[in-house]
């Protein structure tokens, strides 16, 4: 079949103009040993990092489709866990910047995540209301956490125990027992939607902020379980705190016996604290070492709080006590010790606000070595900020270090042009037209403007004409970055501006029913010798309604005008007499572009339909129906009837106008797409978009073929059904509060397929030795066996250890879900191959996993099949011995490595890790006794 139109593809060739997404958190990061410099920030479906003492992009961690919704760091500060919108995470190594785990379990987009302290775990929330606990060292989930009845906002692990705090729009705070997987106490004293949540005082305070202007305090008392007086010291003192062991016991069991769910931790209200803000808490967390806490509402204010440890609280209330004896003393009053006690507000004191400048949309605190508090604000407006906070002075006030602004508009772009060399692309938003280089993509020129409509670069490419909201034209000399000439051109806004083919001059249409016409001429200036370009008003043309785009034909000889009244009326440009009108379209023309030759006018309304007319007579060729929501911007590829079109459903769109077919989507942009411009060669386009993103697009050399196209089209709608398809089930279980931590996808099913397709390959493989060995037996010697291509492929493997690689190819966290929708058929060949494995003491780990799960799900009809009962004893005997060999062999390692660390720690005397650290710290602590009984004897 030969090629009927051969179409190029375009291809995404770059994201620009974008600092920060409001979508997301943004969390300082610990790169080349830095911290505090540092910060990762979302960028759509990216994630980037900034330095924030340079102010440039330092990595950029590149996503597939979705955008970022949630970013948390390990520990270590070596990865990165990205939460995505359609509910998937990634964990990305921040050295080589490679995403090296993916957990697909969530049906919405991830609202928290949290590490545990060592970083083993990661757990997340979501909007589909479930909490997943994920195991990071193992690559796989653990299991799902049902009981939120609305999106989960914040998720906490705590350090002592095992245990999980969760909070969510429910107006719910809920604490599981990770051990047991359930939720056993439900806090119920907020009105409103639990927004934030932090634990402060070792965990012995917990911190919720909800809608309204109060954050409430909880204090938590943890409870010494109960246990039986036989059992060895050693494991009754393992679980519990030191705080428990204040409580009377008799107290205790009573307690224990009315709220049996008290029996791990207490949780009472401690007060309240007031911020300033009067609306919702939108983020509300501490740093990392617990000492200070902000807060923000949907203001661009910042309120900071420190919060005393134990030791600072002790002297304070020392001072107390000694105030309240001097006060007893002069009163002469008895018992003065008995009213001293600190107020909530006392123990979380203010510090000061950061006024930011403009609205804030997260925030990261940081305590540097120096004492320094670091802060850094991601601010709704496509800006990150940092602040510096002085704690030693006597009234800290945060000290703006760094703004990153110059990679982006701060608003919407809502025009784009092209220069004619194909270099420089113009942006233009509500507050400055900013110029680009198209090869490097960085920002050249930055120039405030009022709020911009449309645009053109003036022929040359030394100047720029912006049209605005407020009906004049701006005059831009791009050399200086300088205003040369504001004209009052319109009354109304300046919709639409288009250059004359013939370059001397160009056309404006407007609100106020006008179309003026323009012409460009050198005036002399009274403060230079040098004539510089002007633009003189040459004609007027009025109309009944408001025009809202304007275009030329290329002989110049007609100009197409588009109404309000949803008709494009055409006229002969040398005598402004009309030629013909065109009406069709339910809604406004909003955009419209003449092809070439001047055959053929597309236009693209609010209707949602594009429509191709002929410029002879007028007659509508084809409507097409084109996106979801209005044609935002039309224009033709320049040399061909091929179109592009730009709609609010966030798409972008290439037609052909004589075949009237769809070619190509290009999808990249997250919300509605404003404004697109094509290069004079054609080979670019340009876009941008309400996701303050301005993207590039390339043409390739590689040929797109339709069928191919269409065909591809129709499996990514397929992949995306089977997410969406009810998710498979364990028999004979009931949906509790916990469940399986995966999700089915097509990774899932594809996996399934080639776990199915070893086993068929090793039947047929048996029953092809099988017969090979008959016929040798009955030939009496040994005849020559027929390998199988795909074993010889993998270097002459047997049909056994074919599919155990089949089985280690599968990927950890996708493995349960691929073993849940295999059929049963397969199983007792499985559990055969299993138990040949582990007798060979290969892959124990991953076997005993897939084994174990294969038994719970399959239990019934395993049980019930007599044939497998040999292999089951079989495999009890082998995995019990095998697992148990691992085992000492762990142990064994890690008593090495004990053992090894103790020889060097005598060789060089040097401390590793955490004891090292405590003793620096009391060590600190030794001498700052020592300074203070030196000042006292002083």
């Amino acid at each position: 079949m030969g090629l009927t139109r051969q179409y190029l593809r375009y291809e995404p060739a770059a994201l620009f103009g974008l600092v920060a997404s409001a979508k997301a958190g943004v969390a300082f990061v610990a790169l080349r040993g830095e911290r505090g410099r540092f910060v990762a920030v979302p960028g759509c479906e990216h994630v980037l990092v900034w330095d924030m003492r340079r102010a440039e992009k330092v990595l950029i961690l590149k996503g597939l489709k979705q955008e970022v919704s949630c970013l948390c760091p390990s520990p270590d500060g070596l990865h990165l866990a990205v939460g995505y919108e359609d509910g998937s995470i990634r964990v990305f190594n921040l050295l080589s910047g490679e995403a090296s785990i993916t957990f697909n379990g969530h049906r919405a987009a991830v609202t928290a995540l949290q590490y545990d302290h060592l970083g083993g775990r990661l757990v997340s929330g979501s909007k589909d209301t479930e909490v997943i606990v994920w195991d990071i060292i193992n690559e796989s989930g653990l299991y799902r956490l049902r009981g939120h009845k609305d999106a989960v906002t914040q998720v906490l692990f705590l350090k002592e125990k095992n245990l999980l705090v969760t909070s969510g729009k429910d107006t719910l705070v809920k604490w599981w027992d990770l051990d047991t997987q359930h939720c056993f106490k439900t806090l119920v004293g907020h009105r409103t939607e639990v927004w934030g949540m932090a634990l402060l005082s070792k965990e012995k305070r917990l911190i919720t902020g909800s809608a309204d202007s109060e954050l409430r305090v909880w204090d938590i008392t943890y409870i010494q379980e109960v246990k039986d007086p036989d059992e060895p010291e050693s494991k009754k003192n393992k679980g519990s705190s030191p705080g428990a062991e204040e409580n009377a016991e008799e107290d205790e069991t009573l307690e224990l016996d009315e709220h049996p769910e008290e029996r791990i931790i207490k949780c009472s209200k401690a007060g309240s604290i007031v911020r300033e803000g009067r609306d919702r808490v939108v983020t509300l967390a501490t740093d990392r070492m617990g000492k200070f806490l902000a807060c923000h509402g949907t203001d661009a204010v910042l309120e900071v709080f420190s919060v005393l440890s134990e030791e600072e609280v002790q002297k304070k209330l020392e001072k107390k006590r000694k105030k309240a004896k001097k006060k007893a003393k002069q009163n002469s009053e008895e018992d003065p010790e008995r009213s001293v006690e600190l107020s909530l507000q006392e123990e979380i004191q203010r510090v000061t606000n950061v006024k930011a400048s403009s609205k804030i949309k997260s925030f990261d605190l940081i305590l540097s070595p120096k004492g320094e508090l670091k802060i850094v604000l991601l601010l709704q407006n496509n800006v990150i900020e940092s602040y510096n906070l002085d704690l030693s002075a006597q009234v800290p006030q945060a000290v703006r270090a760094s703004r990153i602004t110059i990679g982006g508009h701060r608003s919407d772009v809502r025009t784009l042009a092209f220069s004619s060399d194909n270099i420089a692309i113009l942006s233009a938003a509500a507050e400055s037209v900013k110029i680009w280089n198209r090869s490097t993509l960085q920002c050249i020129r930055t120039m405030d403007c009022e709020y911009a409509l449309c645009s053109l670069f003036v022929p040359g490419d030394r100047q720029v004409i912006i049209g605005t909201k407020t009906g004049k034209l701006q005059l831009y000399d791009l050399a200086s970055g300088s205003l040369i000439e504001t004209l009052n051109a319109h009354d109304g806004a300046v919709w639409s501006i288009a250059l004359s083919p013939d370059q001397r001059g160009f056309v404006t249409g407007g609100a106020d029913k006008c179309v003026k016409f323009w012409e460009f001429e050198l005036v002399k200036d009274e403060s230079s010798v040098q004539k510089r370009l002007s633009m003189k008003h040459v004609r007027i043309l009025q109309l009944d309604e408001d025009v809202l785009c304007v275009r030329y034909s290329p002989n110049q000889k007609l100009l197409a005008v588009s109404l309000l009244d949803c008709t494009v009326k055409i006229f002969y440009v040398d005598t402004l007499k009309f030629f013909l009108s065109l009406y069709g379209h339910k809604l406004p023309v909003l955009c419209m572009d003449i092809c070439y030759d001047g055959t053929l006018i597309a236009t693209g309304s609010a209707d949602r339909n594009v429509k191709i007319w002929g410029l002879d007579f007028g007659d509508c060729h084809r409507s097409l129906f084109a996106h979801d929501d209005s044609v935002m911007y039309l224009q033709f590829v320049p040399k061909s009837h091929l179109f592009f079109t730009a709609g609010k459903d966030s798409k972008i769109k290439q037609w052909d106008a004589d075949k009237f077919e769809h070619i190509q989507t290009l999808e990249g942009h997250h919300q509605e797409v404003w404004c697109l411009a094509l290069s004079p060669n054609g080979d670019y386009v340009v876009s941008a978009s309400h996701d303050k993103s301005l993207r590039l697009w390339e043409r390739t050399r590689e040929p797109l073929i339709l069928e191919e196209e269409r065909e591809m089209q129709r499996e990514a709608e397929y992949e995306e059904s089977v997410a969406k398809e009810e998710q498979p089930m364990v028999p004979g279980e009931t949906q509790g509060e916990t469940g399986l931590a995966g999700k089915k996808t097509i990774e899932t099913i594809k996996a399934t397929e080639r776990i199915m397709e070893a086993i068929e390959l090793y039947r047929e493989e048996m029953a092809k030795l099988k017969e090979h060995n008959a016929i040798c037996k009955a030939a009496g010697k040994e005849v020559p066996f027929p390998v199988n291509p795909i074993l010889r492929a993998y270097g002459n493997i047997t049909p056994s250890a074919y599919v155990l690689e089949v089985f280690k190819k599968v990927k950890s966290s996708e493995l349960e879900e691929s073993l849940l929708v295999l059929p049963f058929s397969y199983v007792p060949d499985l559990l055969k191959l299993f138990n040949e494995y582990i007798h060979l003491g290969s892959d124990v780990e991953l076997l005993c996993r897939a084994l174990l799960f294969l038994l719970k799900i399959h239990f019934g009809q395993i049980t019930g099949n007599h044939m497998l009962v040999t292999v089951i004893e079989d495999l009890k005997k082998t995995t019990i011995s095998r697992v148990s060999e691992a085992r000492d062999v762990l142990g064994f390692n890690m008593a090495g490595l004990q053992f090894l660390k103790r020889e060097i720690e005598a060789k060089e005397e040097v401390t590793f890790f955490a004891d090292a650290t405590e003793r620096f710290e009391e060590k600190k602590r030794k001498r700052k006794k020592k300074e203070k009984m030196v000042l006292t004897v002083l």
